[in-house]
């Protein structure tokens, strides 16, 4: 039987590295705490690294990491045939030796439970410690695509944004069934053979709140936020607009993960006419195609929002390129009380709020927004005049309600409703 020796780990090694890193999770899929770029990265640059070798072969390698007087053990990996015969023992002895040198006198190891190395840690007098909990949190975006990200005018938004949205709590539960929860919790739904949705539509009247349905989703997954704006898109082209949604397409692609947000997708993905000189038509082709590679890649969601439902075409519809059509409606007198206490603040408790809720009835959230903010201004104004300490009353809200034309219409209405029978996939 051939013998193994110790030696320093090489540049030449890392293919070989790599293979056994693989071939040591394969068996059980075992989760690693520490990704194989980053054991890579620490023994190309000088981090203890210690292989073992039989004749040219590899068959192990330990790598740990120093940061002052205390060190990780960031990979014990070893070939299957050379197990259980003091391989991994040596390695880590050679690891301690090396690491005292550089005065650690601290030496932990996270490793998922089962893996190769812990009866090696055992056997060199290393202890699990019970009670310990193991907390990461993975940033999404990685320096090069801070810088892509902000070519394409996208941002990371504030966390929480989901949590702070009040009212409409009807179409808050279905967006979270639907769109949150299978990205969310990946491993159950696989369990249960769910598919993570990958392209959604938002539909609904204007100022429903369904731009800020998207960046609350973004915010609870946190992922980066790119919105496309069509017009934009047709500005900034020498190409035309098909050209620049491509190239755009194109750079998403190098995002780790990303929210594609597309408000008003009907100005790009309107209903054809069948004509050859349908100005629409090489735009809608474009988008249709892109969008089957979109879904392609993990960690990517596409969300279009549109007014008008029934004005995208037929194709763009279809079950393979989007998975849920979702309505998101008017508020009903409940989501309105909680809207109208959003933007109230401290003045919720010192006016008639249902009266508030009664008179809104036609409002959108936007429609809530602009009013309360009208009603407080109305109140600033007089105490710029007065000085009298007055602070907004019931009437002076009531007369923003007045004074604001409400978005929905009685026919509006009938066709959100008409269009949620026709077009809805929830």
């Amino acid at each position: 039987m051939p013998t193994w020796r110790l030696r320093d780990f090489h540049d030449d090694d890392l293919d070989s590295a790599i293979q056994i890193w693989d071939q040591d999770r394969a068996p059980q899929d075992l989760p690693a705490v520490f990704p194989v770029s980053e054991v890579m990265s620490v023994a190309r640059t000088g981090g203890p690294a210690v292989v073992a070798v039989v004749g040219d072969d590899m068959v192990g390698m330990a790598v740990a990491q120093a940061q002052g007087e205390r060190a990780w053990i960031t990979l014990v990996a070893l070939s299957e045939t050379w197990r259980n015969r003091g391989v991994g023992s040596a390695l880590i002895a050679e690891l301690e030796r090396r690491l005292r040198v550089r005065g650690v006198r601290r030496i932990s190891a996270l490793l998922a439970p089962g893996a190769t190395g812990t009866a090696a840690l055992d056997n060199c007098g290393y202890r699990s410690r019970d009670g310990l909990v193991f907390y990461e949190k993975v940033e999404h975006l990685g320096a090069s695509d801070a810088g892509l990200l902000a070519e394409l005018g996208g941002r990371v938004l504030a966390p929480g944004l989901w949590d702070a949205l009040a009212g409409m709590e009807r179409e808050k539960a279905s967006i979270e069934r639907r769109i949150v929860l299978p990205l969310v919790e990946r491993s159950l739904a696989e369990q249960y053979g769910v598919t993570p949705p990958k392209a959604v539509i938002l539909f609904g009247p204007p100022g429903t709140g369904k731009t800020s349905f998207a960046k609350a989703v973004a915010s609870r997954l946190e992922w980066p936020f790119v919105e496309i704006f069509p017009s934009r898109l047709a500005a900034g082209s020498s190409g035309g607009l098909a050209t620049s949604l491509r190239d755009t397409f194109a750079d998403l692609a190098e995002l780790q993960s990303v929210l594609l947000f597309i408000d008003e997708v009907e100005e790009i993905a309107g209903a054809r006419s069948g004509l050859a000189i349908d100005p629409g038509h090489g735009v809608t082709n474009e988008l249709l195609k892109l969008i089957p590679g979109f879904r392609d890649h993990d960690d990517r969601l596409l969300i279009c929002a549109t007014n008008s439902v029934r004005s995208l075409d037929l194709a763009f519809l279809r079950p393979g390129r989007f998975d849920y059509v979702i309505p998101v409606g008017p508020p009903d007198p409940a989501a309105r009380a909680a809207i109208w206490q959003r933007y109230l603040g401290s003045a919720a408790g010192r006016v008639d709020l249902q009266r508030l809720v009664a008179a809104s009835e036609m409002f959108t959230p936007a429609d809530i927004e602009f009013a309360a903010r009208k009603g407080a201004h109305t109140a600033f104004e007089r105490e710029v005049v007065d000085r009298a300490g007055e602070p907004a009353s019931t009437g002076d809200y009531l007369k923003a309600v007045a004074d604001t034309r409400p978005t929905l219409t009685d026919q509006a209405l009938t066709e959100f409703h008409e269009d949620i029978e026709r077009h809805g996939r929830v």
